[in-house]
């Protein structure tokens, strides 16, 4: 079901049971279609039924049905009171109607069933359109488009499901009539919106759709440029660095920022776009971003200020220009920003299947290969093979049969060696950046690791540093997005969560810029939300978040089916024993990732599991976890996870946080030092995912303790050969693995 039949069908839940006990009769329903053909007549019974007490989501209805019906005169005038309606309680949701707008403005004076012209659209778009200032016409732009293909498979699987029926609900009647109202809407406007919108940005803004921007290596560098026309002033610019190829959305981007005063340039990275030279991920992004800054600065129209914006790549080029301390850069704001070497391709050293595909994604052509890219079965069947054939990683290639020469270059580099701390700032580098931070992620953000890395390496480096940190219960893709989903891998998000992470840049960006305040939200350097109490929360500090850091012992006693996660250690020490067979491919350790957050099942991959006893009232969790894993292993190297998680009163699992990590590079990311077989080593780790829930009474904490064996990321045998050249070849005999009770975790709890 899609996100919009979702919510579509969220709306619904609202109506009375009275509205949801009435039914209707369909002129016919031998098969879909014939459904669907009925919807006009369905829409006229169900006018003098329809009964909604919240006037906005009444006339929100009624207009549907009356136009659905073919009455599109009240059609329009019930629209436009819901308009009306709207601009004086809630501004901000008027966006959304414009297109209906200009569908029903089309229709009227045409005759029943008539065709609605090219003409009708375009004039009915200049009355909705040329009223609106820049930033409201930029807000409703976004509405303008919409999938139809997709909406066509929505209405037919839901009319589907009335097929034979002779009576209707008319909840059932209302879904079905909205879904094929917004797909009429977009049928009508489709085919014109986009020759219409560019009528009007060039109506309002200078547009250089093409630029190229020249490199002092000789490189050239595709830039998309806008500006509102009649500025009286020169402008600071708002910059979007990029390597995700997608002009449209480009436009869509400059646009934003010319809309509220600026100028808005987004730039690809070398080789991408209408830029002749080959793509080059990473390594020329920095240079050549303070190349594109350095030629703003001296451009007419400027006034000499940039701010950077943008996520997950978007985010590490910002931090690579940084570095460069070009003079013009007065602030940036990454969202769930990427650092390459810790990150992407590679975690804590460890390198991770979902990572072999981009390459392809991003260099195989000047735009994007998509069609390579998510070809989730191909991607799928590879790392199953792969793990199953026991092959080393670099031979990955040779199974998928197509060579990865950038996957491969990175392979080169198991450290985070001079390679990458070229790429971003590295050690007392921090120290010079004197900028404003706006850091963006979410605590199932892919991402976070790289995000807070460079927040809390820049604070330690330079502690003054204006770096302000933003965290809600968001994925990788929510954490950038403007409207949340609700739903993130089971869980239901707060609705005070719902953030549009773009308004809040621009208000960041006005505050740097124009003097306007700080965002309410941003009250504090650390700014979460509180998962389970639907309130945001304000720190000065991570370690702020919390009172204090509960350590927990890992303890050989049972509780129930698992061990102990105890106050105490265990007295004597003693040691749990962990045997891994590494030959055996039919078997996988080390489950981490969130999906799904609620109602993960704890079995054999998850390793030695320990669980706490329950707290007597609601307790909250917010910071980062972190520990001590105390380990003798007949090998001198081992790749772990350990993933910390909520058991609810009712059983169900939530899980919090998580890390995986090399024991060799425990200590130090850019230089291993290999363990002695045998001999007790204590792994420290908090590179951990940030969290903030609120536990419930009753609830208990639960620890999984792995090695990491699966097919979604490099097999460590534990040779301290390369781990990219070890193979099954290397799994003669299993690894015993001795995991010490004076193991401990620290907790981070805030009441």
């Amino acid at each position: 079901m899609s996100r919009f039949l979702r919510a579509v069908l969220l709306s619904l839940a609202f109506w009375s049971a009275k509205v949801e006990a009435q039914e209707l009769t369909p002129a016919a329903t031998r098969d879909a279609d014939a459904v669907i053909a009925s919807l006009p007549d369905l829409a006229r019974q169900a006018i003098p039924h329809y009964r909604e007490e919240n006037r906005a989501r009444y006339l929100g209805t009624l207009f549907r049905l009356q136009s659905v019906a073919g009455d599109h005169r009240a059609a329009n005038d019930t629209l436009e009171a819901l308009v009306e309606l709207r601009r004086t309680s809630d501004p901000g949701s008027v966006a959304p109607l414009r297109a209906f707008q200009i569908a029903e403005r089309a229709q009227l004076g045409d005759a029943a069933n008539a065709p609605v012209t090219e003409a009708r659209v375009r004039s009915a778009f200049h009355s909705v359109f040329e009223p609106l200032g820049d930033a409201d016409a930029n807000r409703s732009m976004f509405w303008l488009k919409a999938d139809a293909g997709r909406l066509r498979a929505d209405l037919r699987a839901e009319a589907t499901k009335q097929v034979g029926k002779a009576r209707m609900p008319l909840a059932d009647a209302l879904a079905l009539i909205r879904i094929h109202y917004t797909l009429s809407t977009f049928e009508t406007i489709g085919p014109h919106i986009d020759a219409l919108i560019a009528e009007d940005d060039a109506r309002r803004y200078l547009i250089d759709a093409r630029g190229l921007v020249r490199t002092p290596d000789g490189a050239d560098i595709a830039t998309v440029l806008m500006r509102p026309r009649g500025a009286g002033e020169a402008l600071p610019t708002l910059l979007r660095y990029t390597i995700y190829v997608d002009d449209a959305q480009a436009l869509a981007d400059a646009r934003s920022a010319a809309a509220r005063g600026y100028a808005g340039m987004v730039a690809y990275t070398r080789g991408k776009g209408w830029s002749p030279q080959a793509p080059v991920p990473f390594e020329h992004d920095g240079d050549d971003a303070r190349a594109v800054i350095d030629w703003i600065a001296r451009q007419p129209w400027s006034d000499g200020r940039v701010g950077m914006y943008g996520g997950s790549y978007d985010g590490f080029v910002q931090w690579a220009a940084a570095r460069r301390l070009p003079k013009a850069l007065k602030t940036i704001v990454p969202w769930a920003a990427n650092n390459p070497g810790n990150g992407l391709p590679m975690e804590n050293n460890v390198f991770l299947f979902v990572n072999h595909a981009w390459p392809f994604y991003v260099t195989n052509d000047k735009a994007l290969d998509s069609g390579t890219y998510f070809d989730r079965e191909r991607w799928d069947a590879l790392n199953e093979r792969w793990y199953r054939s026991g092959a080393s990683y670099r031979d990955i290639d040779r199974i998928d049969g197509t060579p990865n020469p950038w996957f491969q270059r990175w392979l080169q580099h198991p450290s985070y060696d001079a390679y990458w701390q070229a790429m971003t700032p590295h050690g007392r580098e921090f120290a010079t950046l004197d900028i404003p931070v706006l850091t963006i992620t979410g605590y199932f953000d892919d991402g976070q690791q790289s995000a807070l890395d460079y927040l809390r390496r820049h604070l330690a480096q330079r502690p003054e540093a204006e770096h302000v940190l933003l965290i809600g219960p968001w994925g990788h893709e929510g954490a950038q997005a403007s409207r949340k989903p609700a739903m993130h891998n089971g869980y239901a998000i707060d609705p005070v969560a719902m953030v549009d992470t773009p308004e809040i840049t621009f208000q960041w960006m006005d505050h740097v810029f124009r003097g306007a305040p700080k965002p309410d939200l941003l009250r504090d350097r650390v700014n979460y939300q509180v998962m389970g109490t639907n309130a945001w929360k304000h720190a000065a500090s991570i370690d702020a978040m919390s009172r204090e850091r509960k350590s927990l012992y890992l303890s050989a006693a049972r509780t129930g089916a698992h061990y102990t996660l105890a106050e105490h250690p265990d007295a004597p020490v003693s040691a749990l024993t962990q045997v891994v067979d590494f030959s055996d491919r039919s078997t996988s350790l080390g489950d981490t990732y969130p999906d799904p957050v609620i109602g993960k099942t704890l079995d054999a991959s998850s390793g030695l599991v320990f669980e706490s006893a329950s707290f007597e009232k609601a307790t909250e969790v917010s910071g980062l976890f972190s520990g001590e894993l105390h380990v003798t292993t007949d090998r001198r190297d081992l790749d772990y996870a350990v993933t910390l998680y909520e058991r609810l009163p009712t059983g169900e699992l939530f899980q919090l946080s998580y890390i995986i990590g090399r024991a060799s590079h425990a200590d130090d990311m850019t230089t291993r030092r290999l363990l002695t077989p045998g001999r007790k080593a204590i792994l420290r780790f908090d590179r951990t995912r940030m969290t903030s829930r609120q536990l419930q009474a009753g609830s208990r904490l639960v620890v999984a303790v792995s090695v990491n064996k699966n097919a979604y990321a490099q097999v460590n045998h534990g040779t301290g050969k390369d781990v990219s050249d070890e193979s099954i070849a290397n799994a003669a005999e299993p690894m015993r693995v001795q995991w010490h009770t004076s193991s401990r975790i620290h907790v981070p709890i805030s009441n």
